[in-house]
């Protein structure tokens, strides 16, 4: 899947025209796009795409609680689930970073939205440091073990590589390098949950219309997380053109 993670960016009005734009460049397989808006635009997102007869594009969350309750200004999987959505990402390296998510509670999360059938999208990936003293396999080795160890996952499950160094940063790691490790995180979750199932392993950080293609025509990419380059509805439309052109 191509999935368009809009972070705190949009409102009602960028979404009508979002939506407009989408459809006027996408060409085919609107199934294989998932679109992740503020939690307060999820059911506006929903109406747009309905009145533009864009109905198979899935809806999801950027982030979800770990449970329901007294839990202030944090959204359960059961209201996500209320609202009709599909997904959620957990894990991403802002939340990791910014409001200080451990690995523990990534998997609580995971396994809340595995209770209410919804789809996990489970970021991981290393910091620069890790990157630069070469522990990038130690690090994600860590973070997949730690979150989904003993999990009997869900078939529709989907891992994001995305290297903290590359988010909005304009550099990323070579296509061959996200091949090898998009295909060591298949083999670690595969060995590390309870049912040995192997993913589907996206990847994301700085991917744009210039570079996506280079992505999609690894064996072991099977889509892209994609945040900036999203925002704009032609140009997301020309990135999900060129993945459903290679698969």
């Amino acid at each position: 899947m191509i999935i368009a993670n809009f972070k705190s960016n949009g409102s009602k009005e960028m979404i009508d025209c979002w939506v407009k734009d989408f459809k006027s460049q996408i060409q085919d397989n609107v199934a294989s796009v998932g679109v992740a808006p503020p939690h307060i635009y999820i059911d506006k997102f929903y109406k747009s795409i309905s009145q533009n007869d864009l109905e198979n594009i899935k809806i999801g969350a950027q982030d979800v609680g770990a449970g329901s309750g007294p839990n202030t200004g944090s959204i359960s999987s059961a209201m996500l689930s209320d609202l009709n959505c599909n997904f959620s990402i957990v894990g991403h390296s802002e939340r990791r970073k910014n409001f200080k998510e451990d690995n523990a509670l990534i998997k609580q999360k995971i396994e809340n939205l595995i209770s209410f059938k919804l789809t996990p999208v489970l970021c991981v990936g290393e910091s620069l440091s890790d990157f630069e003293e070469k522990k990038t396999y130690t690090t994600i080795r860590m973070q997949l073990e730690e979150c989904l160890k003993n999990i009997s996952i869900p078939e529709d499950i989907i891992i994001a590589y995305e290297p903290l160094w590359a988010i909005g940063s304009g550099k990323t790691p070579s296509p061959n390098d996200v091949n090898q490790i998009n295909e060591y995180i298949k083999d670690v979750v595969q060995s590390t949950t309870s049912n040995n199932y192997t993913p589907k392993v996206c990847y994301g950080g700085s991917v744009n219309v210039e570079n996506a293609g280079s992505f999609f025509k690894c064996s072991n990419v099977d889509g892209a997380l994609i945040g900036g380059a999203s925002l704009d509805g032609k140009k997301f439309a020309l990135i999900a053109n060129k993945f459903n052109r290679n698969n």
